[in-house]
C-alpha cells in the first residue's frame, strides 16, 4: 500500500504522520510512505532582474527541507522507510498530481494546516484534495 502524506511543517501535519505510524501495524503489508511538501511558486516579475533562478530554487529547497524535517524525524525514529519530495505550485493540484504519478493508494493529510485567510475563503487545501483526488483521502485532525 502506497501512502502519501503532504506536510507543511505544522504540528497538525505532523499529526498525519503520527496517525500513519500508529495505523501501519494494522495493515497486512508494510506501507510505502511518501512525504510531500509543496512550495508556493513565487511571483517574481521584475525580481528576476536581481535574483537568479538558482537562488530561487535554493530558497524552495531550504523551505521545503525545513518543512519536511519534523515528519522525517518521526519516521526515522519509528524506523519506517520513506521517500520525500518538494514540489512547487498550487498545493492541492501538486498533491493530486504527485499521487497520480506515483500511483498512491491513499492520501493521509491534516484537515487543519498553515492556511491563509484566502485559502479559508476559497476552500481549504484539504477540501480541494478531497474534491480532485480519485483515490481515498483520509483527513486527520
Amino acid at each position: 500500500m502506497k501512502i502519501l502524506i503532504p506536510v507543511d511543517g505544522s504540528a497538525s501535519a505532523d499529526g498525519a504522520v503520527d496517525y500513519v505510524i500508529s495505523y501501519a501495524d494494522q495493515l497486512k503489508v508494510v506501507p510505502e510512505i511518501f512525504l510531500l511538501n509543496v512550495q508556493l511558486k513565487l511571483a517574481l516579475g521584475n525580481v528576476k532582474l536581481f535574483i537568479n533562478q538558482e537562488t530561487v530554487n535554493d530558497y524552495y529547497r531550504e523551505q521545503g527541507t525545513a518543512a519536511l524535517e519534523p515528519a522525517r524525524a518521526k519516521l526515522d525514529k519509528a524506523e519506517f522507510a520513506y521517500a520525500y519530495h518538494i514540489s512547487i505550485g498550487t498545493p492541492a493540484d501538486a498533491i493530486v498530481k504527485y499521487a497520480q504519478e506515483h500511483q498512491v493508494d491513499q492520501i493521509v493529510m491534516s484537515s487543519h494546516s498553515q492556511e491563509t485567510l484566502s485559502n479559508f475563503l476559497l476552500g481549504s487545501v484539504a477540501a480541494k484534495v478531497v474534491q480532485l483526488a480519485q483515490i481515498p483521502v483520509l483527513l486527520v485532525q
